[in-house]
């Protein structure tokens, strides 16, 4: 058997090795030469898995490490018999985190957020749990999703629009009652308010990229964060200039959110070889553990926390650090970062000093820190 994988997919040669060869490729790398004799194949978003990809080949197993599937032809993958699965919510928290770490450098002073309303558009798996971390912390939220009836206060489009921050958490379609390409195009980004705070983890296309560049160009006091990019990896260096931070793709890219997608998909492909096959999950992946201990006092801010447990401006800094004339360059240099990712770690993974002070003990963990283990101080 011939399994191919994308090489930035952790754990598939110790796990999948048994099965047989193990081929590690570049995502963009991926065409149908590589998967023609191929049994299984296991990408991330960068691969386009289509039927162009898959015909003639013999694959019968299809798993992408991803939450979002806008990379794969579901129903040209059926027609054929292959099987198909994804991964989630596996990376949720960390994009949540990102959020949440955009937020605190976006927002440093004594009152921080306070007053502060955010719009969350799209309320799945990520929206969701952005939605109860913010609310926990105190945050006054506008969610809006058609698909989510149950989520509490979900309104209209423009009412999320008028937040002072707005996070986009939508998947990326073209069809349907309610498609989400260029769900922000010149008309509704003007109708922002004038010192919005836009953030996209969602997919770059979500928001109109030429028309974002003008917007910004024509008022100073809107601030844009984009980790996805519209076309991608070969951004605009013009419309990076112009945001607070921009990063390359990697909101979901903690530790814990890359293992926890591969241990998916993986498990899957065991299942599909051998039903009834059983595979540890990423608490047995070796992830070193991280302790916030660094408010052992009570004396400073969550921002401060936050920051120290990850900070996106140094994400920011990379990817400008990068930046070459040469649009092929670029691209390399894109998907470099994120082949070349350092190790971080979900709040979750973190543990509050115990003497912080009982506000902002609360704040940390509703924003998603562990408390004190028992008995334990830092």
């Amino acid at each position: 058997m011939k399994i191919v994988v994308d090489e930035n997919i952790p754990c598939a040669v110790e796990m999948l090795s048994p099965l047989g060869e193990v081929q590690l490729l570049p995502g963009r790398a991926i065409d149908a030469s590589a998967v023609r004799d191929a049994d299984m194949l296991l990408v991330r978003s960068v691969t386009r898995v289509d039927a162009a990809l898959v015909s003639g080949s013999r694959l019968r197993f299809v798993g992408t490490a991803t939450a979002g599937v806008d990379h794969v032809d579901v129903a040209a993958l059926a027609a054929r018999g292959i099987q198909f699965v994804s991964a989630p919510g596996s990376n949720a928290e960390s994009v949540v985190d990102y959020v949440i770490s955009v937020l605190a450098v976006a927002f440093p002073g004594e009152a921080g957020l306070a007053s502060r309303r955010v719009g969350v558009i799209g309320c799945g798996e990520v929206g969701s749990r952005l939605l109860r971390r913010l609310r926990a912390f105190g945050l006054e939220c506008q969610p809006c999703d058609p698909f989510r009836t149950d989520i509490a206060g979900n309104g209209p489009l423009e009412a999320a629009l008028a937040c002072d921050v707005v996070s986009l958490h939508v998947p990326l379609t073209q069809d349907g009652e309610h498609p989400t390409w260029h769900l922000l195009e010149e008309r509704r980004l003007t109708r922002l308010r004038e010192d919005v705070l836009l953030i996209n983890t969602a997919r770059g296309p979500v928001v109109d990229n030429a028309a974002l560049l003008a917007c910004l160009r024509r008022r100073p006091m809107m601030r844009a964060v984009l980790d996805v990019w519209e076309p991608e990896p070969e951004y605009d260096p013009q419309l990076l200039a112009r945001c607070l931070i921009g990063t390359p793709h990697i909101a979901g890219y903690a530790a814990d959110g890359k293992r926890r997608g591969a241990m998916d998909i993986i498990r899957a492909a065991l299942a599909f070889c051998s039903p009834g096959t059983g595979v540890q999950g990423s608490e047995s992946l070796g992830l070193r553990e991280g302790v916030a201990g660094v408010l052992p006092d009570g004396s400073g801010r969550w921002q401060r926390a936050v920051l120290a447990a990850y900070d996106v401006r140094a994400d920011d800094a990379r990817l400008r650090a990068s930046l070459v004339a040469e649009p092929s360059l670029r691209a390399a240099a894109f998907d470099r970062l994120r082949k070349d990712y350092p190790e971080r770690r979900e709040f979750s993974a973190w543990t509050c000093a115990e003497d912080l002070g009982p506000e902002l003990a609360r704040q940390l963990r509703a924003l998603g820190f562990s408390g004190p283990p028992p008995g334990r101080r830092y």
